[in-house]
């Protein structure tokens, strides 16, 4: 079996209002249990917001830390999960049902090398 990161991006800014997030994370749950039950989940977190993130970059062998996010953008990471599949087309239906669950937000499905 692979190893597959199912990445959840989400905009920046504040979160939804909590009648609007807690059905998205009641669902997020549901998948979650699934994946534990099909014996497919290895690990899953969310992430505090990308500005508040540090990010450390080497300059003439220095290591220098700025506050974060490391790229400026209108999405971040705002959570993944890592799971096993027999193969991408498995991985990627792991990513359907998680994308289902978060409705209009992107789901980046990736396997690890080796």
């Amino acid at each position: 079996m692979n190893q597959y990161l199912l990445t959840l991006f989400e905009p920046d800014g504040p979160p939804p209002e909590p009648a609007v997030l807690e059905p998205i994370m009641r669902d997020i749950a549901a998948v979650e249990t699934e994946m534990r039950e099909a014996g497919v989940w290895v690990f899953s977190g969310g992430l505090v917001p990308a500005e508040r993130a540090s990010v450390i970059r080497m300059r003439a062998g220095e290591a220098f830390t700025t506050d974060g996010p490391y790229t400026e953008g209108k999405e971040h990471v705002g959570g993944f999960t890592v799971i096993r599949a027999p193969d991408l087309e498995g991985a990627l239906e792991w990513g359907r049902r998680l994308a289902r669950a978060v409705g209009v937000l992107p789901v980046e499905v990736r396997e690890f090398k080796g």
